[in-house]
């Protein structure tokens, strides 16, 4: 797990330093700040008589990424919505879900002094269709997540430092995490070799779901909240955003710090056409015990509004 932040605090440092050099000062804008984009992504493979072997596929993925932003006087308020949803079809899986993501920021802030601001911060994370463990179940007979299964919501007061509206970082030592489960789950016993339901407590292989108990659908946990956001353009045409999030759970097991770390890069065409890589690290011993990577890379189609 140190390794894992290790390598975190590296990237974000890095690019954080080069955000400093690269990014001129900005006169803040009064009122509201709004902007956005909605991008495709496609990737498509196919084959005829090809004997060196392969996979007629496709995939597409659509995302959101949107920014509303509030200024008046010591008093700010910045939000931003990510939203993104993807698919895949080749010859022998059918159809399977690649993406899926829903996820709301929202921050309120009132200066302090110098950079820093006084703050409080919700964030809230779900998922818009059902998901499974194709790796364990091929058919997709089980479901292991879904709409609000599980959805996070994170709350706390805390500091911010906020250089500008591309570089800015929130510290907060008494953060309220919650998660939900709306509906039963399958969740895979390695003991037993096959999956069970996270219900209730009448079932003596229940295990447990995203660290709820079973029979539960609630879970709370107050900790240590630490977030940092920077975009900076590293040479023409080429934008890196940055986005880090860490989180240690007071109540049980506080040296377990969860980690969730995107990248994004666009390498711009054309006033529609980019190349778009993505890549996530996530580690949460609530989900999985082990470290998740999710990378996306291909043309997209952007459209800004």
């Amino acid at each position: 797990m140190r390794k894992l932040l290790v390598i975190g605090a590296l990237i974000f440092g890095m690019s954080f330093t080069y955000a400093q050099d690269a990014d001129a000062e900005e006169t803040p804008k009064q009122g509201w700040t709004k902007g956005g984009t909605f991008t495709f992504l496609i990737n498509q493979s196919a084959f005829s008589n090809w004997v060196a072997g392969g996979q007629n596929n496709i995939s597409g993925t659509a995302g959101i990424n949107y920014d509303f932003n509030y200024l008046r006087g010591e008093w700010s308020w910045d939000n931003k919505v990510i939203a993104s949803y993807g698919l895949t079809n080749n010859d022998d899986q059918g159809t399977r879900k690649t993406d899926d993501r829903f996820e709301y920021n929202s921050l309120v802030g009132k200066e302090a002094f110098g950079n820093w601001n006084y703050s409080f911060f919700l964030n809230f994370r779900t998922q818009f269709t059902d998901g499974y463990d194709y790796d364990n179940d091929a058919d997709g007979d089980f479901r292991t997540s879904g709409l609000f299964k599980p959805a996070y919501l994170t709350f706390v007061p805390g500091l911010e430092w906020k250089k500008n509206e591309n570089l800015k970082f929130n510290l907060a030592p008494a953060t309220s995490k919650m998660t939900f489960i709306s509906d039963d789950l399958y969740i895979y016993d390695d003991d037993i070799d096959d999956f069970v339901a996270h219900s209730g407590p009448s079932n003596i292989n229940a295990l447990q779901a995203y660290g709820i108990d079973p029979g539960d659908t609630f879970r709370y946990e107050l900790g240590f909240y630490a977030s940092g956001y920077y975009k900076f353009t590293a040479m023409e045409n080429v934008t890196i955003e940055n986005t880090l999030n860490m989180y240690s759970n007071y109540l049980e097991d506080p040296q377990n710090v969860d980690f969730d770390y995107t990248l994004n890069a666009i390498l711009k065409i054309n006033e529609y056409l980019s190349t778009n890589f993505t890549l996530q690290l996530v580690y949460d011993d609530n989900a999985v015990t082990a470290l998740q990577l999710r990378e996306v890379f291909g043309l997209g189609v952007n459209f800004g509004f």
